[in-house]
């Protein structure tokens, strides 16, 4: 995998990250590589410090335009949140592998609901259709992933968490970011800070969109004066999400990807986003779909092995990097690629998974990339990123062993190598 990620069972809330001007192109908050034990004494420091600082801070709101009555207002209650910092410090460093992501991701339960959802949603989610030319399946499987069609949007506060989160300053200027992003939101009248609620890193509404994101990107569907992405009415969160697609280039009626077969003896070394060729180069080197027939021409596409040569491949196109663009991890973008698939009616994957393999953690992924340049299989640079540097050396070390050179930083490779 070329990625790590960490999600929540049961509630998606990763989120588009993008700065006030400039997209970003990365997920929702990112999760520490290791995780760190934090006592209750170190999380709560006095609520007089954390006043003091939203003393400072009320100065450069102000610098960035923010009026003094929506900072009275957006600031009235507002108290040190322990519990936010304890989730942002605690997040384990384990993560996922992803067929245990996909189980519940495009699990049979979330398959019936986003049916269901669309069916409920049908004429909304058509007219969003023809507006900015995303499938309808498509923003219905992002809503599925990121509040479960809804049903959990998060309660926490935003500002509240978005100050705490500044203050205690693991990513302060990022979040402080976000903090003027959501003050501004407030200020613009679209929703009131009460009723401006989330997740605790500061994702909002039915698609989960952080403030510069919803400054960015959110639309006023039925033109009522308001963008509102918080109420039960999914209208204007789907409408987001939607035109956040389209402003990345989703193409309509271009597969996000499509699950396919490799013949024996085929060239690992042509895996991975970097390699691209048409359907038909494909073919001609005996790659096929799942039913035995060659992929239709959808454009260039790379071969992807989010699980090495054990697990599902797939022929991935230029809508898959689209989708990166709401969530970086592989494992996401196959999830809302997938369950959309089967939103729509396809069945399962017809691959199996390595199910016995575990993921690594960050630690050990470092002591694999140390292993290998030992052994002569320079990874350039130790620092737990499973990159095409990494891979070209497991890939390496795989064919002095007699192994498939597919690159999959397994455990078992990291056995090996001890």
């Amino acid at each position: 995998m070329r990625r790590t990620f960490t999600v929540a069972l049961g509630v998606f809330l990763s989120s588009p990250l993008v700065a006030s001007a400039t997209p970003v192109v990365s997920p929702s908050p990112k999760a520490r590589p290791e995780a760190i034990s934090v006592t209750p004494a170190q999380t709560k420091p006095t609520n007089l410090a954390f006043q003091r600082w939203i003393d400072r801070f009320r100065g450069r709101a102000r610098a960035a335009g923010i009026r003094d009555a929506v900072l009275t207002q957006a600031f009235q209650g507002i108290r040190y949140n322990a519990d936010v910092i304890q989730k942002d410090r605690n997040q384990s460093e384990f993560t996922k592998q992803i067929w245990e992501y996909l189980d519940s991701a495009a699990s049979e339960t979330r398959v019936k609901n986003g049916r269901a959802a669309l069916r409920a949603n049908r004429r909304l989610l058509s007219e969003i259709e023809s507006r900015y030319g995303v499938e309808a399946e498509v923003v219905t499987a992002v809503w599925g992933l990121e509040s479960a069609y809804g049903s959990f949007r998060g309660d926490v506060p935003i500002i509240e968490a978005l100050a705490t989160l500044a203050f205690d300053g693991r990513r302060g200027k990022f979040f402080e970011s976000q903090l003027i992003a959501a003050l501004k939101i407030i200020q613009s009248g679209d929703v009131a800070p009460r009723r401006m609620t989330g997740s605790w890193a500061g994702a909002m509404g039915h698609t989960q969109f952080i403030p510069t994101s919803y400054l960015a990107y959110a639309v006023d569907f039925r033109g009522d004066g308001k963008r509102d992405i918080w109420s039960d009415n999914p209208t204007d969160a789907l409408a987001s999400t939607a035109a956040y697609l389209k402003n990345f280039g989703w193409k309509k009626g271009q597969p996000w990807g499509v699950e396919v077969t490799l013949p024996r003896g085929f060239n690992y070394g042509l895996t991975g986003e970097r390699i691209k060729k048409t359907p038909t180069e494909w073919a001609a080197l005996g790659v096929r779909d799942v039913k035995g027939g060659k992929v239709p021409n959808h454009g260039r596409a790379s071969i992807l092995l989010p699980a090495g040569a054990q697990g599902a491949a797939f022929m991935i196109f230029n809508n898959f990097h689209v989708i990166e663009r709401y969530n970086t991890a592989d494992a996401y973008v196959i999830g809302v690629g997938h369950l959309s698939d089967r939103i729509g009616g396809a069945g399962p994957l017809k691959s199996g998974w390595p199910r016995g393999d575990r993921n690594l953690r960050f630690s050990e992924k470092k002591e694999m990339q140390r292993l290998l340049t030992s052994r002569g299989y320079n990874t350039q640079g130790v620092d737990g990123i499973i990159g095409p540097n990494t891979i070209a050396a497991i890939r390496k070390f795989q064919s002095s062993q007699g192994m498939t050179p597919d690159g999959y930083a397994s455990y078992e490779i990291l056995r090996r190598l001890r």
